[in-house]
């Protein structure tokens, strides 16, 4: 069973769909984490409590806002379906959308608590001695993140992994297409297929626990 097209294409699809969703949010959360790091402005708590609604919000409450949003009643969802002649429900878009959505805010606080973490007295000195503010980013204040990144960066991919709710709303359970290891798991339990369930739960929980474990170690002080 565990080498059956019905095991690997949900899996690899699971891996592929949270592998392109953390290299979203990782650039979406780095930006937004600097450019929110240290600033004061009124609606900066608004705007933050959006950032990390989806964490909060239950997965159905989320894939339904997806579908409002998306879907081809409205005018994004009619704009997308005009270019690319066809609707992005129900397509491997719609499961990245939706791992993208809801492991956004882990990568987003990691990084902040790793920006609010550096001395500021070393990025004035890194300013003194003549680096622009892009050159202070990349060389002095990234660098001396990277660990809460490559946190943030685990800690989404194992989110993404895992994302069930909104991508069954979303992107639905298609097989071979849009079919991922946790919507398989659901759909093995229903049918009694049990052996290919328990399949799918022990390759999850490895990879969880292996996500988990590097990110100890990555997080681990000397």
């Amino acid at each position: 069973m565990m080498f059956t097209n019905n095991f690997w294409d949900p899996l690899r699809f699971s891996l592929e769909v949270a592998t392109i969703s953390v290299i979203v949010v990782s650039f979406f959360g780095i930006l937004f984490a600097r450019l929110l790091y240290n600033k004061k402005f009124k609606g900066k708590i608004l705007l933050e409590t959006f950032l990390m609604l989806p964490i909060v919000l239950p997965p159905t409450v989320i894939g339904f806002l997806l579908i409002y949003f998306f879907g081809r009643n409205s005018p994004i969802g009619a704009f997308i379906e005009d270019l690319f002649q066809q609707s992005i429900m129900f397509t491997p878009w719609a499961a990245i959308i939706a791992s993208t959505t809801v492991a956004f805010p882990l990568m987003y606080q990691a990084v902040k608590l790793g920006f609010q973490s550096i001395d500021k007295d070393i990025e004035d000195a890194a300013g003194v001695d003549g680096g622009s503010r892009m050159k202070v980013f990349l060389f002095v204040s990234l660098p001396l993140t990277l660990p809460s990144v490559i946190s943030g960066m685990i800690m989404s991919f194992a989110r993404a992994l895992g994302e069930f709710g909104a991508t069954l709303m979303f992107a639905g359970n298609i097989p071979g297409k849009t079919q991922t290891a946790p919507t398989a798991i659901y759909v093995a339990m229903e049918s009694g297929n049990m052996s290919l369930a328990w399949s799918f739960v022990l390759s999850m929980v490895l990879i969880s626990i292996l996500m988990l474990f590097i990110a100890a170690i990555v997080q681990k002080k000397p």
